[in-house]
């Protein structure tokens, strides 16, 4: 029995730890597959318009110029960041290093994506970055790198091998270990990206519009579009002419028109275009009716505002969003 629970001490962190490091790894793995996440200015689930959304009310808004600037660089940055976290974590290479470098992704997705999310305990990044405070205390010494490491370390000491040998032994192979694992993570990571993302077409997505940067306001300051541009079940993106926010003109159904705020209720993302009757945020996963903005699944609680559309013509006209 004793034994029993020594064992249950020392692995204590092995689940915490596989399912921090898996999740990582899918995060990274989902955003280099997805062909919005990289399409930038014209799409509005990509990282340059989920960024350009919450920099308003984030607390290190000022902070995220340098993404807007150069949107690729940084959603690389963190898609193979993940990545590296996740690797490291799971064959427990550098763990407390992998560890703080979790936390501090984290800590960024929760002063940004997720910093609107009211009650606080509905947004999960907080929830993650003190789940890897454990890690980082206590690194991953059993069934790892480090540990064989650690082991190898002292049998090397045992041997008469002086500190500063040992310490360079120890510290080059796992410089080794990480050239490996991180190459091949690196090699996953970009044929993910170059060959795993579905071509973005007009008829990608089945009656939607493709994405595309929001109209301007008409002379008489209303938004405008086609009526051609909306088929039924379909979309057209235009901006709200008193805030900019990106709505979306839907049609339900023949010849019934009406306007959904692209800004989801949660944290703030930017909801992707109507697909099979449905508004996804890609931030955390909510999903609202295409028809009535109302919630289907959480974690958002509140319906997406609504708009008038009025038809004028052959043309739609934005109206002020309902109370």
């Amino acid at each position: 029995m004793a034994e029993l629970r020594a064992m249950a001490t020392r692995y204590a962190l092995l689940p915490l730890r596989i399912f921090l490091g898996l999740t990582f790894v899918y995060a990274a793995v989902d955003k280099l597959a997805d062909a919005h996440y990289l399409a930038g200015v014209g799409d509005v689930a990509s990282f340059y318009s989920q960024t350009r959304a919450v920099r308003s009310s984030s607390p290190v808004g000022v902070l995220l110029g340098p993404a807007l600037h150069a949107p690729t660089f940084f959603a690389l940055l963190i898609a193979f960041g993940e990545l590296a976290v996740g690797l490291g974590t799971l064959f427990g290479l550098w763990g407390r290093l992998a560890a703080l470098g979790g936390a501090l992704i984290s800590l960024v997705l929760a002063l940004t994506v997720s910093w609107n999310v009211t009650p606080y305990y509905l947004g999960n990044d907080l929830a993650y970055l003190l789940a890897w405070t454990p890690l980082l205390l206590a690194g991953t010494p059993y069934l790892s790198i480090d540990g064989y490491l650690i082991r190898r370390a002292e049998r090397d000491r045992e041997r008469g091998l002086v500190e500063g040998q040992v310490h360079r032994r120890s510290l080059m192979d796992g410089g080794i270990a990480a050239v490996a694992l991180g190459g091949g993570g690196l090699l996953a990571g970009s044929l993910t990206a170059t060959f795993g993302r579905p071509k973005k077409t007009a008829a990608a997505i089945p009656g939607t519009t493709p994405a595309a940067p929001a109209p301007s306001p008409t002379a008489g300051g209303k938004a405008s579009v086609a009526v051609s541009a909306v088929p039924v079940g379909g979309s057209a993106q235009v901006a709200d002419p008193s805030s900019g926010d990106a709505v979306y003109i839907v049609q339900p159904k023949e010849g019934q028109f009406c306007g959904l705020s692209a800004v989801c209720t949660h944290s703030g993302c930017t909801v992707n275009a109507p697909k099979s009757g449905q508004l996804y945020c890609p931030c955390h996963g909510s999903r609202f009716d295409a028809a009535t903005g109302a919630v289907i699944n959480g974690p958002a609680t509140k319906p997406l505002p609504r708009y008038t559309v009025t038809r004028n013509g052959d043309r739609l006209d934005l109206g002020p969003a309902q109370s």
